[in-house]
């Protein structure tokens, strides 16, 4: 089977690749997501789906880099800092690229903190940080990377990252 080929309208070079998402203008393009995780990190960034500029996904697709991956296109919406914090959570390997006028303005590596302040609530029922009388900010301390171990920094219990993606605030 033959490679698919398009011409290109600079110089007329031949790519071998087609893409498979048209560009964006302004936004942010999420690279390096896990494979079957890009319905979670739309949910985490409070991505409407009823939103009026799009939001391209691409999942399933292969990557030298993490075997299989999802790529998000969010149009007209930068990431900051406490967007990376929650994506960590998910897609600790993801890239970050701002596009400002379909060029790549900056570039950023997700990284997992040693410590995740207010990104979710305990999922424990009996958690302090559940009482209403104790004003406490909701505060994680990842015990390790690799595996992910996540605990509660009050109560000590365990975090699974499903019922962290649950209760993300």
């Amino acid at each position: 089977m033959q490679e698919p080929r398009c011409e290109s309208p600079e110089e007329g070079e031949v790519m071998t690749e087609m893409r498979r998402v048209t560009a964006i203008r302004n936004g942010t393009v999420i690279d390096h997501i896990p494979s079957g995780y890009a319905m979670q990190v739309i949910r985490i960034l409070g991505i409407d789906t009823d939103r009026a500029t799009p939001v391209s996904l691409v999942m399933n697709v292969p990557s030298d880099k993490i075997g299989r991956k999802d790529v998000l296109k969010i149009e007209d919406r930068e990431l900051d800092q406490e967007d990376l914090d929650r994506l960590a959570l998910i897609a600790p390997a993801a890239s970050i690229a701002i596009i400002r006028n379909h060029a790549v303005a900056e570039k950023m590596k997700v990284e997992l903190a040693d410590d995740l302040l207010n990104i979710a609530r305990c999922s424990f029922s009996n958690c302090i940080t559940k009482n209403n009388h104790e004003p406490l900010p909701q505060r994680m301390r990842v015990v390790s990377q690799d595996p992910l171990e996540i605990r509660c920094y009050y109560c000590g219990c365990g975090q699974e990252i499903d019922e962290l993606i649950e209760n993300i605030i």
